[in-house]
């Protein structure tokens, strides 16, 4: 028996029919049985189309009397159901295959579960249409032993008998704390261990795109969440990972959350972003010389609008994929020739040429030819691990420390940067 529920409370799902009869086995004594609802903790992880539910691991204290050589692949079954919470509708439901199984140091088992680009049934996230942005889906996981696990001496089968599901786990999201500003802008912060300069740590800003900013929705509801400006994409993600904070020598990662998209008023978030800026500067130990802002497609644009405001604060500026507005500045947003030909920070801008969402000869390659001293790559579509992604997505290509002009990458370019 399956019970929906939000994936951000605990669920009772799985298999709470007869385990022994789904075994094909005589019914259990209740000295075999085991009951008391084992836990299922969904493991996710950011992957460059975006945050899939890759493993599961199931805790019981029932797993102490298993022989750990008798757990297979098809000993569980894994069923998923996953709701978008806004309109309550069954955004997929389906079976995920078991490829792996192995036991922690705890004494819990871990399936791994079948995820990357084109694999069905994994997402965390939904695009709503009609809104334009991605949301968190509610996620139900119904597991069913279909095997028994052989006990260590004496004894029946170890059967599990009810499961409950506890929250989704993404350690690389989960470092990321959650904050609000003074004004009601939700924003992420990922801070820095280990060694630190004299002046301070580096901070990068991280812009999100237009999917991954608040909405409201027809019948008023403010659906906000503080979450998929980090689950979307690998945009934050990146500068927090070892390879990065080694470059950096240590680094503070902010991910704001626009309450709609950068885009809808450039004027009005510029102060917005700017109040989390001067919090986070305010409350840690930062380097004033080393603050820098990077952002994807509407955060494109507004990394580019934070330098036209704020010429004198950021060190580098990484304007990928951005917009910048009709030429004849309709629209709105608008980042105009002359602001762009004022722009003294360094700027590097990337885009792929086959993007069909903001077109990169209108915004990237114009933006480039305009501000002076400025680097742009611009590649012939976006292909990472073998796979082939939207041309707008070359955020990728940042994420992965890609990007690289006379023999230095853009992350290495960044770190050495000071205002």
């Amino acid at each position: 028996m399956r019970t929906p529920i939000t994936r951000r409370t605990l669920l009772v799902s799985g298999a709470a029919v007869g385990a022994s009869a789904l075994l094909g086995a005589p019914a259990a004594s209740a000295e075999t049985r085991e009951h008391g609802a084992a836990l299922v903790t969904p493991v996710a992880e950011v992957l460059d189309g975006g945050e899939q539910v890759t493993s599961l691991v199931i805790s019981s204290p029932a797993l102490s009397r298993a022989e750990r050589s008798s757990l297979s692949v098809s000993t569980f079954a894994v069923h998923v159901t996953a709701t978008n919470p806004l309109s309550g509708e069954v955004a997929y439901e389906q079976d995920r295959r078991v490829t792996a199984v192995s036991w922690t140091r705890r004494g819990a088992i871990t399936l791994e579960l079948e995820h990357g680009w084109g694999v069905d049934g994994g997402s965390t996230l939904q695009y709503t249409g009609p809104y334009g942005r991605n949301v968190v889906l509610d996620l139900d996981h119904a597991i069913t032993q279909v095997e028994p696990l052989r006990a260590r001496g004496a004894g029946g089968p170890v059967v599990l008998d009810a499961f409950r599901q506890g929250r989704v786990s993404d350690p690389e999201v989960d470092a990321f704390t959650r904050h609000v500003t003074a004004s009601g802008l939700n924003y992420r912060l990922f801070s820095p261990a280990g060694r630190r300069d004299r002046d301070g740590a580096a901070l990068v800003v991280w812009l999100h795109g237009g999917g991954e900013g608040g909405l409201r929705t027809d019948d008023g509801r403010v659906y906000y969440d503080n979450e998929t400006q980090l689950r979307a994409n690998r945009g934050a993600l990146g500068f927090a990972t070892p390879e990065a904070q080694e470059l950096f020598g240590g680094a503070y990662v902010l991910a704001p959350q626009s309450t709609s998209a950068w885009m809808l008023d450039g004027d009005g978030f510029a102060p917005l972003v700017l109040e989390a800026i001067e919090e986070v500067t305010a409350a840690h130990r930062i380097d004033a010389s080393r603050i820098h802002v990077v952002g994807c497609s509407n955060g494109g644009y507004m990394s580019l609008k934070m330098v036209a405001e704020h010429p004198e604060m950021f060190a580098t500026s990484v304007p990928i994929c951005c917009g910048i507005g009709a030429r004849d500045g309709s629209g709105g947003y608008f980042i105009s020739d002359a602001e762009l030909a004022a722009m003294e920070t360094p700027t590097w801008l990337v885009a792929s040429a086959d993007d069909t969402t903001l077109d990169p000869e209108d915004n990237t390659v114009h933006a480039h030819e305009r501000i002076d001293g400025s680097i742009m790559s611009l590649y012939d579509g976006v292909t990472w691990n073998g796979n082939t992604y939207p041309g707008h997505w070359s955020w990728i290509y940042v994420a992965r420390n890609d990007p690289r002009h006379a023999g230095t990458s853009i992350w290495e370019w960044m770190a050495a940067a000071e205002r």
